[in-house]
């Protein structure tokens, strides 16, 4: 958790401020996963803090919810022609990708279980940019 928690930091996913009135707040709930190594024990614990985007309102917590994801026969020809070229192919993953998208609308959630700041209780988060589990959150990145 304190990973995730680091990642949002960094990112500089929401700040911290007074819930302006006429507004309400989205929760959030942390998921658990084991990830586990190629004989089947668990190499490590993951810890991922997701709003709980269901309870987003269409036209006030989000407008829009397409994200342009290439087609599987786009997929193909690159492929195809890398083979024919000889050219290599990579892969990767971007950590935290969801995190990188910027928000257009104000979306304010709770702060998350367990790390609610002393002090500072009644405060919720308004979000800068995307959180996992937002209706939003695929189109942001783009």
């Amino acid at each position: 958790m304190d990973e995730e928690m680091a990642a949002i930091d960094r990112n500089d996913t929401w700040e911290l401020i007074e819930l302006p009135k006429g507004h309400k707040t989205i929760g959030v709930k942390w998921i658990y996963k084991k990830k586990m190594n190629k004989e089947g024990k668990v190499e490590r614990h993951k810890a991922r803090l997701v709003a709980k985007g269901y309870k987003q309102e269409f036209g006030v917590d989000y407008k829009e919810v397409f994200a342009p994801v290439a087609r599987l026969d786009t997929i193909r020809l690159v492929i195809a022609l890398a083979a024919q070229h000889s050219w290599p192919i990579f892969q990767m993953d971007v950590k935290s990708a969801f995190l990188h998208g910027d928000l257009d609308e104000q979306v304010f959630v709770d702060q998350p279980p367990g790390y609610v700041k002393v002090g500072e209780e009644h405060k919720v988060c308004k979000l800068k940019k995307a959180l996992y589990g937002l209706k939003q959150a695929p189109r942001a990145r783009y």
